[in-house]
């Protein structure tokens, strides 16, 4: 390769170079504006949260300036992704010898710091826009709050409709309660009734079954104070007779 060449592509390593820390300067500025935004759009979030007659944060400037320097950064980094591209070509042509090492070793620094870059705009936007997100959110939300006040004629009257419902809900439990104990205690009643009348029962039929027995020695008695009747009338019968007899003679 002959000293002209070689100097023209050293004067073109070394413009690629300048191009690539140029554009990595504007990116850091860049990142830093971009990370205050996304840390005022919090703080601002934080201290309308405390505030409820505080407004909340302008929604279209801070989406303008969002949506404004993301676009910038993007630019930038699509700068510095397309000169990273040419440096590559730029090693891969020279070939490998002694110099091409220290030329990969700055290329493959100059990547680090565009991963770096990228994935850190890539955080600070996905924040970004999570914040805008839940801030539209408690916009809304205070939107139907402050519409439901309107409505209704504030919370203190649907407070007070809660609390009514509440004590009505109380009520009716209460009441379900009594009714479940009062069920309770008729069952437990009802069960002793059938344990006595199962016993009433049992007697009942143990006395069916002894009842023959009391009826035959009911005969037998009454055979026996017949018996004895009939024998105490003979008696009495003959003693009158002989009585008669001893009158009449």
């Amino acid at each position: 390769m002959s000293p002209t060449k070689m100097a023209d592509l050293g004067n073109q390593w070394e413009d690629l170079r300048k191009q690539a820390r140029q554009l990595e300067n504007e990116i850091d500025l860049k990142l830093v504006s971009f990370s205050k935004l996304g840390t005022t759009y919090s703080n601002n979030r934080d201290y309308q949260n405390a505030s409820d007659t505080s407004p909340l944060l302008n929604k279209s400037n801070s989406d303008h300036m969002f949506d404004t320097m993301a676009m910038q950064i993007e630019q930038l980094l699509a700068k510095l992704t397309e000169v990273n591209d040419k440096m590559s070509d730029y090693t891969q042509n020279l070939g490998v010898n002694s110099h091409s090492a220290a030329l990969l070793h700055t290329l493959q620094r100059h990547r680090d710091i565009l991963q770096d870059y990228s994935h850190e705009f890539q955080k600070t936007k996905t924040n970004i826009n999570t914040f805008m997100e839940r801030e539209d959110l408690l916009g809304s939300v205070r939107r139907d709050i402050d519409a439901y006040k309107n409505a209704s004629g504030g919370l203190n009257r649907r407070s007070d409709l809660l609390l009514k419902e509440h004590d009505h809900i109380r009520n009716s439990e209460r009441l379900v309660d009594e009714q479940i104990s009062i069920a309770m205690a008729t069952k437990e009643n009802l069960i002793s009734q059938r344990g006595v009348l199962g016993k009433v029962q049992q007697k009942m039929v143990e006395l069916g079954n002894r009842f023959p027995l009391l009826n035959s020695l009911m005969n037998r008695i009454n055979i026996r104070k017949r018996r004895d009747s009939i024998i105490i009338a003979c008696v009495v019968a003959v003693c009158l007779i002989l009585m008669l007899l001893y009158a009449f003679h």
